[in-house]
């Protein structure tokens, strides 16, 4: 009798079907995937299938995400795929994972990170510094929309929904004078030289997981898991293991602005993060090291100690 697809975590052999969210950026993280995994297995990319799935933070695009349920709106349908046994991986940018994932899923792990930065895109001048007084400034960011407060208070800041390239067309129509992108995933567009400043990370700090791609399978699929391992990178783990226990700590989401970056070298893990009021008028920062072992308990309490040191409603709306 033939098999039918299952929860079975029978799959060393057998080609896998990739979920993904269909912007450009999406599918181009979702190919690296399947080509280093293809790779390393020996097999044609083609193989293993990419399944693009539609998610409610793709189609919702005239409400910031803070509206309409944060994060999970990019991860939610993929997520179903996964559980029902019509998906055996999904691919993701790990900025957008929540800390809490459903029962029976587990982030198996991370490519190796790419450039964890931010840059500006400058429509009437290059730098952030340059931008006239009363410019506007759009991203739908609040970690980026309360740093530019911070940093230019005369600025403007509004809402600015869509893909990387849905946003640059806006930049292009003149909607806004100015808006702020990943590096990582420019780079991963071929497109970083529309970039016109990259950010500091001591001035412009990433969120949690910036430059990461993640990627997320059923708890149950122990060979699976066993497959993956061979293009998953250690160190991008335990950073983004240390970030996310910092958010965690936080109930961090797209409701509030958090900035948390990892990294990891000789044994050791430095973390660094920031937390600001949305409109910028006050920060709390920590920097702190401990033994890789520990990164989930460095994450967790520096995430308690801003946590105490904000105080009850630090992250409320003006």
């Amino acid at each position: 009798m033939q098999s039918t697809r299952t929860h079975s975590t029978d799959v060393q052999t057998r080609p896998l079907r990739i979920g993904t969210r269909g912007s450009r950026l999406a599918l181009a993280q979702a190919h690296m995937v399947r080509a280093l995994l293809a790779a390393a297995e020996g097999v044609p990319e083609e193989t293993h299938e990419i399944v693009v799935v539609s998610t409610a933070g793709d189609r919702i695009l005239d409400r910031p995400l803070s509206e309409i349920g944060g994060k999970g709106l990019f991860t939610e349908e993929i997520e179903a795929g996964l559980l029902d046994g019509t998906l055996d991986l999904a691919v993701h940018s790990a900025k957008d994972m929540p800390t809490k994932l459903p029962d029976g899923l587990i982030l198996t792990g991370y490519l190796p990170r790419e450039d964890v930065r931010d840059v500006l895109v400058g429509r009437t001048a290059p730098t952030l510094a340059e931008l006239p007084a009363g410019a506007v400034v759009g991203t739908a960011s609040l970690r980026r929309g309360a740093l530019v407060r911070h940093l230019r208070p005369d600025l403007s800041v509004v809402s600015f929904r869509g893909n990387v390239q849905t946003r640059l067309a806006k930049l292009e129509r003149g909607e806004v004078d100015a808006t702020l992108l990943a590096l990582a995933g420019l780079k991963r567009l071929d497109a970083a030289h529309v970039a016109t400043e990259i950010l500091s990370l001591d001035d412009f700090p990433p969120a949690v997981g910036q430059g990461a791609i993640a990627v997320e399978t059923r708890t149950d699929a122990t060979a699976l898991r066993a497959r993956l391992a061979a293009i998953l990178d250690d160190n991008t783990a335990v950073a983004l293991a240390c970030e996310r226990a910092f958010l965690d700590a936080l109930d961090g989401s797209c409701r509030t602005p958090i900035a948390g970056h990892a990294t990891v070298a000789d044994g050791q893990v430095a973390f660094s993060g920031l937390i600001l009021r949305p409109d910028g008028s006050a920060t709390h920062a920590i920097r702190v090291e401990a033994p890789i072992a520990d990164a989930v308990a460095l994450g967790a309490s520096a995430g308690a100690e801003l946590k105490a040191r904000a105080g009850a409603g630090f992250f409320d709306p003006d």
